[in-house]
């Protein structure tokens, strides 16, 4: 029997530079994760099915956008935190605004070793905050935090919807309550007839007495039905 395979995570790296995605794509793919990347935190949003709401007073407003939603599950958004446009701030911002994509663990890259914005990324929700270049050994820490995220995604879809084998099992429950009251019936069935049968014979011996004849047939009605 061969060993179980090792689940693969979905991991969304996000960098503006294309040497440091190349980078993080060889790590992740040696860690063996599926890697999807993209240069900005815009795309990264379109991706994961947001994107900005441009004619909005808001700035910050984000609406789903069905079509462009992907059915493929992200397991890990890894960013870059210094890129024009949208920085990797605004969009763990943004990914922690939305209750679809908030459970998704967020981890902050940067090549500056600035203290208060490492923690300002992880009050904001970032699971790490990682130092560049990053090593092989800071991805292979991952893989636990998105096992756990995982198993409580599918805790929590499993109390959402609950699962067939409950009706499977609450039919099974009820079954041997339909199959005893059948039983019952048939019981309590059986002491009349064999009355009946007992009545029949007492009535033909008195006949028998009394001189009065046995063979006289009973009248029969037609399109009468029984039902038990």
């Amino acid at each position: 029997m061969g060993m179980a395979a090792e689940p693969q995570f979905h991991v969304l790296a996000v960098d503006d530079s294309l040497f440091d995605r190349k980078l993080i794509e060889r790590l992740l793919q040696k860690s063996s994760c599926q890697v999807t990347t993209v240069d900005s935190g815009s795309k990264a949003l379109e991706f994961l099915g947001l994107r900005e709401n441009i004619e909005s007073d808001d700035p910050n407003a984000l609406f789903t956008s069905p079509e462009n939603h992907q059915e493929v599950e992200v397991n890990l958004i890894i960013t870059d935190y210094c890129m024009p446009g949208m920085t990797g701030y605004d969009l763990l911002k943004k990914v922690k605004e939305s209750s679809a994509l908030k459970n998704i663990p967020v981890v902050i890259m940067s090549s500056e070793n600035v203290p208060a914005r490492i923690s300002r990324c992880l009050e904001e929700g970032a699971e790490e905050f990682f130092l560049k270049p990053v090593r092989l050994a800071d991805l292979h820490k991952l893989k636990s935090q998105m096992m756990k995220t995982k198993l409580k995604n599918q805790k929590l879809e499993e109390i959402e919807n609950p699962s067939r084998n409950e009706n499977v099992t609450i039919a099974a429950a009820v079954e041997p309550e339909i199959k005893d009251s059948t039983t019952k019936v048939e019981i309590e069935i059986l002491p009349l007839q064999q009355e009946e049968h007992i009545l029949s014979n007492n009535n033909k011996r008195k006949s028998m007495e009394e001189g009065i004849p046995t063979d006289r047939s009973r009248p029969r009605f037609d399109g009468i039905t029984t039902a038990v």
